[in-house]
């Protein structure tokens, strides 16, 4: 079994609106999405956020729209969440190497690559590749939560929402997808934060985002269980053909027939020149 391949399919599921049942009950996205661009508009007047640049839509969006399940509603990044990478700063190792006090993770591009004396940040956030070979080759999650006291430098994007609750959802729908068209460069691809905000999103109500959640976090669960058995059986495997080595080579594999030629006889009849060399100890 490929579970990275079953893993894919379970988030493509997701965000197509296939993986749990719509609730007619539930409260659209669209209501959502109008009360968070509010919210957002409240959070620029006082000062507290910065309004992203208008990402233009494409001409086939309202065909897209009547595509998407009953409920959910198309937007992007840049208009569902705030955008927080004006608080990040980078700390450089020569700095890194001399504090004495490193108790707190230092985030990067593709996780946590160090530790450090202080922090930026004191909650959940989403964060996002910013640059490097993970971009493109997804080997690591391009979407990861930091949680707790943490720094973050230059080289992650740091995503927040009027409601935590929508990080989740965003995630997923990240890690999902191949983020291709939205890197540029070649030696060193990079995802600016222009292009971050311009990736889409099919945004379910959000309490069909928290079943989509919960139902992910069960399957993978279970995938983890057999991810950890086959490593387990692999590991027994190999111990076992040790084994059998070991014991071929010590005689112990197969019984012993009387009426077997020697095998000393075969070493002269292969070199006739051959003289056994008297060694009592291996044979022990």
């Amino acid at each position: 079994m490929d579970t990275k391949k079953l893993r894919q399919k379970i988030l493509d599921l997701a965000i197509r609106g296939k993986l749990v049942p719509q609730d007619p009950n539930d409260e659209p996205a669209s209501v959502l999405l109008e009360r968070i661009k509010a919210e957002k508009e409240r959070l620029i007047k006082e000062g507290n956020n910065k309004r992203s640049k208008k990402s233009a839509k494409t001409s086939d969006t309202p065909h897209y729209e009547q595509m998407l399940p009953n409920g959910w509603c198309f937007t992007d990044i840049g208009e569902l969440l705030i955008n927080r990478d004006g608080e990040r700063k980078p700390v450089s190792s020569a700095i890194r190497s001399k504090q004495t006090n490193k108790i707190y993770d230092y985030y990067g591009a593709a996780g946590v690559i160090d530790k450090v004396d202080s922090y930026l940040f004191d909650e959940r956030l989403l964060l996002v590749g910013e640059d490097g070979a993970n971009l493109l080759s997804r080997s690591k999650n391009n979407a990861f939560f930091a949680d707790g006291k943490y720094w973050v430098n230059n080289h992650a994007h740091v995503l927040d929402a009027t409601n935590k609750k929508i990080l989740d959802f965003v995630a997923i729908v990240i890690n999902s997808m191949k983020l291709d068209d939205y890197i540029t460069g070649s030696a060193q691809p990079k995802l600016s934060q222009d292009n971050l905000n311009k990736i889409p999103i099919s945004l379910p109500p959000l309490a069909e985002q928290e079943r989509i959640t919960a139902e992910i976090e069960r399957w993978f669960a279970l995938i983890d269980q057999i991810e950890q058995g086959k490593s387990d059986l692999q590991a027994t495997i190999k111990q076992a053909k040790s084994k059998i080595l070991d014991l071929a080579i010590h005689g112990k594999l197969v019984p012993q027939d009387p009426n077997d030629e020697p095998a000393i006889e075969l070493l002269k009849r292969i070199n006739p020149d051959f003289t056994p060399c008297d060694n009592g100890h291996y044979p022990n």
